[in-house]
């Protein structure tokens, strides 16, 4: 009798870098009530994927990056990064603000440092690899700088060499490049695309611009006004690598764009008519 081949059997999933099932978080208000910024919240990152979460104004969107980071606890449902639950803090975690964590009494080459100093690294190996970090961001030079001698657009950029240089496994952005202009932007995203590049963290980038979000991402999670949960998720199947000055003008950008507007609009003037009640009860108070 011949031999029975072999079944060929398909490769189990990964284990997500990171996975949000059933996420609800409660807060207490100043007047002793409850308020709920996220409810029922379901979402994944496969590890070395780039996820942009847009939504509108109070959806939970830095809410959601807080219960990645451990920074806070769900209320009901569970956070897990690589399988195991979030208890706190993690050091495979580099988190990038919207505001710029910098120590302003400190020279540019020495903000780059401090992050392996505080990991436990020898002073001589954390300023070697900030220099070459520095170096990386296009910022050889400005060494000896103080953060208020920058640009906004040089600040990201070591923003961006003083997260990178920890090399997050999970790489969480909260609207990091929204107080800069628009060619300023454009630049620093390619930079920070071409870094992702090079370790390929998986990212969770929490951004208000549609545009912003297609241009960069692997997938666009969009979440409902507030409590928010996700209503949609959309695969971006543009080349990489991309430019972002480019990619906006490719056709699937714009249909891409088509698509997830009309998810979102609803949310969008769900929360505008919201907070345009609010502010009519309160004028006629």
């Amino acid at each position: 009798m011949p031999a029975t081949p072999p079944k060929n059997n398909p490769a189990p999933d990964p284990v997500p870098a990171i996975e949000l099932r059933g996420a609800t978080k409660r807060f207490r208000t100043p007047s002793g009530g409850v308020y709920t910024a996220l409810r029922d919240l379901d979402m994944t990152v496969a590890p070395g994927e780039f996820c942009a979460v847009v939504g509108p104004t109070g959806c939970g969107k830095s809410t959601t990056l807080s219960l990645v980071s451990g920074l806070e606890r769900t209320s009901v449902g569970a956070t897990l990064l690589d399988g195991e639950p979030v208890t706190g803090i993690d050091p495979r975690v580099g988190f990038m603000f919207q505001t710029d964590a910098v120590f302003p009494w400190k020279s540019v080459l020495d903000n780059v440092a401090a992050g392996p100093q505080f990991r436990g690294m020898p002073r001589r190996e954390a300023v070697d690899k900030a220099r070459d970090w520095l170096r990386r961001v296009g910022l050889t030079g400005f060494e000896d700088r103080l953060p208020h001698q920058l640009s906004g657009g040089m600040r990201k950029r070591v923003a961006l060499a003083q997260t990178l240089i920890n090399e997050p496994e999970i790489l969480l952005m909260d609207e990091p490049f929204s107080a800069l202009d628009v060619q300023t932007r454009q630049i620093v995203s390619d930079e920070l695309l071409a870094l992702w590049e090079l370790t390929r963290p998986a990212v969770v980038f929490v951004t208000h611009d549609l545009e912003e979000a297609i241009a960069l991402a692997d997938k666009v999670v969009v979440l409902t006004v507030g409590p928010g949960t996700v209503k949609d998720t959309f695969t971006i199947d543009l080349p990489r690598p991309r430019k972002v000055q480019e990619i906006r003008f490719h056709p699937r950008f714009v249909e891409l764009y088509e698509q997830i507007w009309s998810c979102l609009r609803d949310e969008v003037q769900a929360a505008y008519a919201r907070t345009a009640g609010t502010a009519q009860i309160g004028a006629s108070a």
